[in-house]
């Protein structure tokens, strides 16, 4: 058993704090699961707070668990935890075996990064990664009867900051240190004898002339396409498949191109050009066909949800928010909401507004 299986990582401390937002999707990820679950939103509130000041000590992750103790400008310190199930030896293995079989999923997890795709990957397979509604058990010796309470809310904050860094505390939680995890996919991805290889000399490539797969007629070539655009048409084509198959209605013209430009960056050009495709291009990278809508389209919001923004708004910042239908401008930062319940931030960019980064559904997390 690899020996990475109990992490700790000292305090932030309040000179020592990032922020209060997470910046990786998965971060975000991991508070909207506590977010969701919060019966108080005062306690999520004033968590940020501890967790932005420092008041959270020493953090250790382990499988199933990461803890602190929190401090308390009432009292305290209070021991605190979150637990969030470990995935069974069936699951890690379809994970696994999962990452392995695509190269650019593996190069990523290795390079610290969690693309979209690898969690939907996982997703397909019955292995869910980042926690969902009610996934994270809090529990604290404090008086409190709230869940998660404040302190949780705050270990909660800086435990993002972490993911943000390390996609492998997630992992670790899920039960696995990151030298076992590395074992596991070199293991699978450590070359096999062919038989092909039988009687070659070192470095010799085999002779595959006239070899052909039963019962697989041989595919004629295609002179002077080049190999990455078939790379690009299979996986638009089953990225498109998948969301046909999800209920997703087919995009017009001008929105697949956007969706092609922010998916496929290296053909954007030819999709198009001028600051109006690039804003619609930001759009839809950071907030997909919602971002896109959001940015085309304004509407009506009910008078329920803009009260609820206000209230928000209200405890970050003194700062008087103009509404505008469903746009919402506080100083150079424009909030956006789409019909699903999620803001998504603008940034004045000489003329026009900018999209700035991925939707919240706390207004107040995009201002900072």
């Amino acid at each position: 058993m690899s020996d990475d299986r109990v992490r700790g990582f000292p305090a932030f401390g309040a000179a020592g704090a990032r922020g209060r937002f997470a910046k990786s999707w998965w971060g975000r990820a991991w508070l909207s699961a506590m977010e969701d679950t919060a019966l108080d939103l005062r306690q999520l509130k004033q968590g940020r707070r501890y967790a932005a000041a420092g008041l959270v000590g020493p953090i250790t992750v382990s499988p199933g668990r990461i803890a602190a103790v929190v401090d308390d400008v009432d009292g305290g310190p209070y021991r605190t935890e979150l637990r969030l199930a470990e995935l069974s030896d069936a699951e890690w293995t379809r994970f696994l075996d999962r990452v392995a079989s695509r190269a650019g999923h593996l190069a990523a997890l290795l390079d610290r990064d969690m693309p979209h795709d690898l969690v939907e990957a996982a997703d397909d397979t019955g292995v869910h990664l980042l926690p969902g509604i009610g996934d994270l058990d809090p529990e604290c010796d404090c008086p409190g009867w709230e869940l998660p309470c404040r302190h949780a809310a705050a270990l909660s904050f800086q435990a993002s900051w972490l993911l943000d860094v390390d996609p492998f505390v997630l992992l670790l939680m899920r039960g696995k240190g990151e030298r076992e995890i590395r074992e596991a996919l070199e293991s699978r991805t450590a070359p096999r004898t062919d038989p092909l290889d039988v009687a070659r000399t070192p470095g010799e490539l085999p002779d595959l002339a006239g070899f052909e797969p039963a019962g697989v007629p041989s595919i004629p070539a295609a002179p002077g396409v080049p190999a990455e655009t078939f790379a690009l048409l299979a996986a638009n084509a089953a990225g498109r498949a998948k969301a046909l198959l999800s209920g997703e209605p087919w995009p017009g013209r001008r929105s697949d191109s956007v969706r092609l430009a922010a998916e496929f960056p290296a053909v954007a050009g030819r999709l198009g050009e001028g600051a109006d495709f690039a804003r619609a291009v930001a759009a839809w990278t950071y907030g997909g066909r919602a971002g896109l809508e959001v940015l085309d389209t304004p509407w009506t919001p009910p008078k329920a949800a803009l009260a609820a923004a206000r209230a928000a708004l209200a405890d970050v910042t003194d700062a008087e928010p103009v509404f505008d239908r469903n746009h919402c401008t506080v100083g150079e930062v424009q909030l956006r909401l789409d019909r699903g319940g999620r803001w998504h931030p603008y940034r004045s960019g000489g003329d026009s507004w900018w999209p700035s980064g991925p939707p919240e559904t706390d207004p107040g997390l995009l201002l900072g």
